[in-house]
């Protein structure tokens, strides 16, 4: 693991104290960037643990995300790193929830973030303080899980990180109390065996809902998945077995048109398997949805182990109606239907929430406050992951509460606002509100705090490394190479990133990784020439098969 020297301020010398909501991903890097900016975080987290979504437990808990037992992350893990902080090249290229967790306390513990974390500690509201007219300042209430006692502070800003995993959406459909079996939804969830020699069907064809269906196979009798309106379902690996996220968030790839974009991803969509063939071609095209990320989804298909079915119409006492008239009979029903948007402990004068539109400049702040001391840390869903996301919003949240970065006034933030819905190529659904692109976020929240990297500039001070940002997987190092708090580390992990995306395989294979090797300025100039090169043939390999499709 590479590891950062830290040299933070006293807390007597911190001025400003901020809360944050929550130890997740989202509330540690938050914690990390109030100290880099000589800030004082309090962080409450309800659990016992960081990790949030990713602290895995036996037993479900409402206002909690959750994992089941066999989660495997659907990013790749140079993709869901922090920017300054690179995962263990024995961590899985796609790690199972432990790892992922385990990854996080390690970035907590290297950082010394924990000593700001109370623990067991769940807050009640927040509401803006006496004197906000004048400060901007707001008020927690919370309550300790392990006396009861509830006290109040009055901090001068406020970081929610408490995600929109936490609060299960449950459609409504007629007949449903009359059905005998068990009805749950995917929060709940956590292992097949209980499911034995059952007919269970999911509904939904997200993530969640085709990884707990390719998980229930393991015991299930059998197993159906509806859906209203089909997915384009993609692998995790691409071409040679590569991190497919990796390749396909590139700023060579993002350079090109969105139509061609689109139909690229079709194209390779239907390498893996063809969705039509399969009954699971949507009628939207490709980047307009949510990809769903399967590698098994085709096999248990294939098998008779997993079978398509339409939308549910209405339940019977013993199963299901679909909408083509058939009827199945099941022993249990787990809906896989995402989450609703829910901050309890805000007034709906703060924030409000419509079929899970929330109306906020950048997906961070409310327009109508008067002070940059308030924002929604995670808010957002791009194709990709969120973790540098959070990192890069808290970045910029921490200069604003300085007083080193500006907010436009409300009428700019709303009229940015309403352009990014009419300007959105997502459909329209309750779960693409909050939808976005990985680099194209990055980009714009980057830019304000001066962290994006100029390309133009950098092809005359260092062209290799140019290359690298332009045609490598656009990892968050990127954008620690300029900005406040940059890295010194930051050039050499964007030009291994392939190597080290693999290098869980095979340590024997990788000479970087031997932990006894002395890099010599030889083996330096090995590791650049073999990163150019996978790259390259990758790009090449990609553009390929473009014009054979078109042109042979």
């Amino acid at each position: 693991m590479r590891k950062k020297s830290v040299t933070y301020v006293k807390t007597s010398d911190m001025k400003r104290r901020v809360a944050i909501i929550g130890a997740g991903c989202s509330g540690l890097t938050a914690i990390k960037a109030c100290l880099e900016e000589h800030l004082q975080p309090v962080c409450f987290e309800c659990e016992d643990d960081v990790g949030g979504l990713w602290n895995y437990n036996d037993e479900p808990k409402l206002g909690k995300g959750s994992v089941f037992k066999s989660t495997v992350i659907n990013v790749s893990k140079e993709m869901m790193a922090f920017s300054d902080f690179p995962p263990s090249r024995h961590h899985a290229t796609f790690a199972p929830h432990r790892q992922v967790l385990d990854y996080f306390k390690l970035y907590a513990e290297n950082f010394g973030l924990p000593e700001f974390i109370r623990f067991n500690t769940s807050v009640e509201k927040v509401e803006q303080a006496d004197d906000y007219e004048e400060t901007g300042r707001w008020t927690v209430i919370y309550r300790s899980e392990t006396t009861d006692d509830v006290k109040t502070e009055t901090f001068d800003g406020v970081m929610v990180c408490t995600g929109h995993h936490t609060f299960p959406h449950m459609p409504i459909f007629y007949g449903k109390r009359q059905f005998r079996g068990r009805i749950m939804h995917s929060h709940s969830y956590r292992d097949s065996t209980e499911f034995a020699d059952k007919k269970v069907l999911v509904v939904g064809l997200g993530n969640s809902g085709v990884d707990i269906a390719v998980d229930l196979c393991k015991h299930a009798k059998q197993v159906y998945l509806s859906s209203r309106r089909g997915a384009w379902v993609i692998s995790r690996k691409f071409l040679c077995g590569i991190p497919a996220d990796a390749f396909a968030n590139t700023r060579l790839l993002f350079s090109l048109p969105k139509s061609f974009l689109k139909w690229a991803f079709q194209f390779f969509a239907n390498l893996h398997f063809n969705h039509g063939l399969y009954g699971l071609k949507p009628q939207n095209r490709g980047l307009e949805t949510h990809p769903t990320i399967s590698d098994d989804l085709p096999v248990k298909m294939l098998s008779g182990q997993v079978i398509l079915k339409p939308n549910v119409q209405h339940f019977t006492e013993t199963g299901v109606i679909l909408d083509n008239s058939e009827c199945i009979e099941v022993d249990d029903v787990i809906f896989a239907t995402g989450y609703d948007f829910k901050f309890p402990f805000f007034d709906d004068q703060v924030i409000s929430v419509d079929k899970n539109k929330v109306y906020l400049y950048k997906y961070m702040f409310p327009p109508h406050l008067p002070y940059p001391t308030l924002a929604f840390i995670g808010l957002v869903q791009v194709i990709g992951a969120v973790m540098p996301v959070s990192e890069m919003q808290c970045r910029w949240f921490t200069r604003l509460l300085k007083g080193q970065n500006t907010l436009p006034c409300r009428e700019i933030m709303e009229e940015d606002i309403e352009q990014k819905r009419k300007r959105s190529s997502f459909i329209k659904t309750q779960r693409h509100t909050i939808q976005s692109f990985y680099i194209e976020y990055m980009d714009e929240v980057a830019k304000e705090i001066g962290a994006k990297p100029n390309l133009f500039r950098m092809i005359f001070k260092d062209p290799v490394l140019a290359f690298h940002c332009f045609c490598s997987p656009c990892i968050p190092a990127q954008y620690r190479l300029v900005g406040p708090c940059k890295w010194d580390g930051a050039r050499e992990c964007i030009k291994t990133a392939w190597q080290r995306s693999l290098s869980s395989l095979s340590e024997t294979s990788f000479p970087w990784n031997r932990s006894d090797a002395k890099k010599s300025s030889t083996d330096d100039k090995k590791w650049l020439t073999d990163d150019i090169s996978t790259t390259a043939i990758v790009t090449v390999l990609f553009f390929i098969v473009i014009y054979m499709y078109f042109f042979t």
